[in-house]
């Protein structure tokens, strides 16, 4: 894409910069939306302008509703709704997300434009201070028997409670920093969070271990920025398609195709994670769950990677095929 000197307008004649940028307002998103933007202009120097580009941290309905739990209140697209509607309206002209956020069926009119190179996926068990530091060989041995975890997501939950069902849930909302507050003030004995969101804003809280993937299965995207744009503009189309990380499309592909064939409520525990293999080919293992635990189903899939979308659709239906019908109610 040539783009003209910033001064002057962009090549569809429509708009000028600067480019609107929309995000929302917490540290981690604006991290991500400073990287997207620094990725584009490594790319695109001319728009190496602090003129070039306008961030708009916008409140979602997601970031408002603090006391009650996402499954609560509609959970799918809680984070994203009135990002779309900015995007729609033209008030901004593309959206950085974290991709775990977005529903896999875009609204009428956006489309994902752009996947940027994953963080490492995986969750991270993180123990409060009256709790020694977890053991990477068993993470889970640290919490005592009944001890407090908190967390608002029903698949970290789910996960949890099949492996220790002694162990009590409590509700969990705010950024990475309001939760790492929650726990030093001993508000549960120890909390799970993505890893890339920690590392993305630097922080290492001690006694802190990461937990491998076919332990805690990731949300489906966790780890990738999404950028969406409208499906019209073919001018960003094309600009983010220059910068788009093929393997973080590959993943997220089979991924999105996973969490779509499954269809679940936004009560349905359900995981999804996937990782490139030697000679293209690519493994994707999912789960689905109940919230409390009592059942667990989950299924790795091997197959090439340019077959990314099918692979996570045919191990998505058999998931559902094979599972509890109530759980998808």
């Amino acid at each position: 894409m040539a783009l003209a000197h910033p001064t002057a307008a962009v090549p569809d004649h429509r708009r000028p910069l600067p480019l609107r940028v929309g995000t929302r307002g917490s540290p981690l998103a604006l991290w991500q939306t400073r990287y997207f933007l620094d990725r584009i202009t490594r790319f695109c120097p001319v728009l190496r302008n602090a003129k070039a580009f306008e961030e708009h941290a916008i409140t979602t309905s997601g970031d408002a509703i603090q006391d009650r739990t996402l499954a609560d209140v509609g959970g799918k697209g809680l984070f994203a709704k009135e990002i779309h509607e900015a995007l729609l309206d033209r008030r901004v002209d593309f959206a950085v997300h974290s991709l775990k956020d977005l529903e896999t069926e875009m609204p009428p009119g956006i489309v994902l434009a752009c996947t940027l190179t994953r963080e490492d996926a995986r969750d991270c068990l993180l123990p409060g201070p009256a709790l020694p530091p977890c053991d990477p060989a068993d993470p889970f041995a640290a919490l005592p028997h009944g001890a407090v975890v908190g967390t608002s997501s029903v698949r970290r939950q789910s996960q949890l409670l099949h492996r220790r069902p002694d162990l009590k849930v409590v509700m969990f909302r705010g950024n990475v920093q309001t939760r790492l507050r929650k726990l030093a003030e001993g508000e549960a004995a120890a909390t799970l969070l993505a890893l890339a969101g920690l590392r993305r804003m630097e922080l290492n809280p001690p006694g802190s271990v990461a937990l491998d993937p076919e332990v805690m299965v990731p949300a489906a995207g966790q780890g990738i920025v999404g950028v969406t744009v409208r499906a019209d503009d073919t001018e960003l189309h094309e600009l983010l398609a220059a910068i788009e990380d093929p393997d973080a499309r590959a993943v997220s592909s089979a991924e999105r195709a996973l969490l779509a064939a499954l269809d679940g409520s936004c009560r349905t525990p359900i995981g999804g994670y996937a990782r490139l293999l030697t000679g293209g080919r690519l493994r994707l293992t999912g789960l689905v769950a109940r919230a409390d635990g009592t059942f667990l189903l989950k299924r790795a899939e091997e197959g090439l990677a340019k077959d990314a979308t099918r692979l996570g659709q045919e191990l998505g239906h058999a998931l559902r095929r094979d599972s509890p019908a109530d759980l998808f109610a």
